[in-house]
């Protein structure tokens, strides 16, 4: 398929409130322009509180219908609704591919992980349960039951729609809340075909609800009194406000926030595999995602042998058109990011923060009306320098030094961030050692294939709090309930 024949797929953006699909919303539209080349696209309608309002209203009626439905019921919903998303596998890729710029080689596998964490989660509405606790010196029954919050609101970013999509709404649905997802303008393609199969999927009027918004949108939701629970993914400094928002009517936030992700390369490990993931993993999406490991920690003798085969990788990255199945880099998500990227490399290059190897500018010729950014490499960077310490969330790799394992975990540990790390060595006692001491909420060992759905995922330090994945994932939409009955 051609990036012509794809863009005809598109047509209109729908909001889904209850089992309303709304054209039009209080929050204006918005153009989205394809990444790859600038050209606009349909119009998409954005929520405003007004909209906000609807769909709590929505979710609010909906949620005893929920709990009222055997957990069969409820359980085999959800695999349909999976079902349903592996059906549409490849149109979810294209969507994916024409909102944020992906290559259509990879851009299947967070519809892939939707699925497969809808059904994960699935397999425990029927499993959730509370405990009985020992009493004394009365004799007395106490039990807890684990409760869901009610009506949950989801804000996720552009550039993992459909993974975050079924790691949040599949773990929300299968504790038994409903769902006001607020799907990101930038990035609203996939999240509103999702809502259209919600509906297709036997799940009652309003247990999700789709609506595509801006910050009029999440600001609304954050604040709403019919809200009992807010999940964040993105930006630190949008998560700053949702917390003081939330505190007014006291609700519970999760936060998945950004990252700086070391990569610690140790001279015992196999340097070949260790370059391969250092180069196409910090790459990936354009860069643009909070696990990626964009700071490359190298052992000083190996460093020049790791860095030559690192850069000699990245300037065999191909970059264009993300429906050519030898792409490899895509596009940044639009021009805004793009022009901030470049100032990133440029400030580096200005301050002496580090040497440039490799890329470092705007692709031009065909790829000039696009927002394409060369594979950058960075050698000799200060792990104090904001090329180092900042997420720039676009296609930079900081390569660093190091002269032993203290060394390497204290300078991997010099961050504000604490959301991934990444450990090269072939010594099984130094990988248990040093996964150990590294502050991350996710260590990946000699590999990184993705994030098992039964796997918890989230942060540490400024990168957030609560997780999503796994039995941790489900639990973070449950709260007990204590009952005390005596008996004598």
């Amino acid at each position: 398929m051609t990036m012509v024949q794809a863009e005809e797929l598109l047509h209109p953006g729908r909001m889904l409130v209850g089992d309303e699909f709304l054209a039009e919303g209080s929050g204006g539209e918005y153009i989205h322009h394809n990444p790859s080349t600038g050209r606009p696209h349909p119009p998409i309608p954005l929520a405003g509180a007004a909209e906000v309002d609807r769909a709590v209203a929505a979710a609010r009626s909906a949620y005893p219908v929920w709990q009222a439905m055997p957990r069969d019921a409820r359980r085999d919903a959800m695999l349909r609704l999976a079902g349903l998303i592996r059906d549409h596998i490849d149109e979810f890729a294209t969507l994916v591919t024409l909102e944020n710029g992906s290559p259509r080689r990879n851009s299947s596998s967070g519809p892939q992980m939707a699925v497969d964490n809808f059904t994960y989660f699935a397999g425990w509405v029927d499993k959730v349960g509370g405990d009985v606790i020992p009493t004394w010196p009365a004799p007395a029954l106490d039990y807890t039951l684990m409760e869901p919050y009610g009506v949950v609101g989801v804000i996720i970013p552009w550039n993992a729609v459909m993974h975050n999509i079924g790691q949040v709404i599949g773990a929300a649905l299968a504790a038994g809340n409903c769902v006001v997802l607020k799907a990101p303008e930038l990035a609203p393609f996939a999240a509103i075909r999702f809502g259209e199969l919600a509906r297709e999927s036997g799940l009652p009027p309003g247990v999700v609800n789709v609506l595509p918004g801006g910050a009029e949108c999440g600001k609304a939701m954050v604040a709403h009194a019919g809200v009992d629970k807010i999940h964040f993914i993105g930006s630190g400094n949008t998560a700053r406000q949702i917390m003081a928002s939330a505190a007014q009517t006291m609700k519970p936030v999760t936060f998945e926030l950004g990252g700086k992700s070391a990569n610690v390369v140790f001279a015992d490990a196999d340097l070949q595999s260790a370059a391969v993931y250092a180069t196409f993993l910090s790459m990936a999406n354009a860069g643009q995602g909070c696990l990626l490991p964009t700071r490359l920690l190298v052992e000083d003798g190996v460093y020049e042998e790791v860095i030559e085969t690192v850069v000699g990788f990245t300037r065999s990255i191909q970059i264009g058109d993300p429906f050519d199945q030898a792409t490899m880099l895509g596009p940044v998500i639009n021009g805004a990011a793009c022009e901030r990227i470049l100032g990133v490399i440029e400030q580096a290059r200005s301050d002496g923060s580090g040497r440039l190897l490799t890329g470092g500018g705007r692709a031009g010729g065909d790829l000039a009306a696009g927002y394409f950014v060369e594979p950058t490499v960075f050698g000799d960077v200060d792990n104090a320098s904001d090329l180092a310490q900042k997420e720039i969330f676009g296609p930079v790799l900081s390569v660093i030094r190091f002269r032993d394992e203290a060394e390497a975990i204290a300078l991997a540990n010099a961050t504000q961030y604490g959301l991934a790390a990444y450990v090269h060595t072939n010594d099984l006692r130094r990988a248990h050692r040093v996964a150990a001491a590294l502050e991350a909420g996710s260590v990946y060992v000699n590999a990184f294939t993705g994030v098992p759905a039964g796997a918890p995922f989230g942060g540490v330090k400024q990168s957030g709090f609560g997780r999503m994945g796994g039995r941790y994932g489900l639990e973070d939409f449950l709260h007990p309930k204590n009952v005390y009955i005596p008996l004598g």
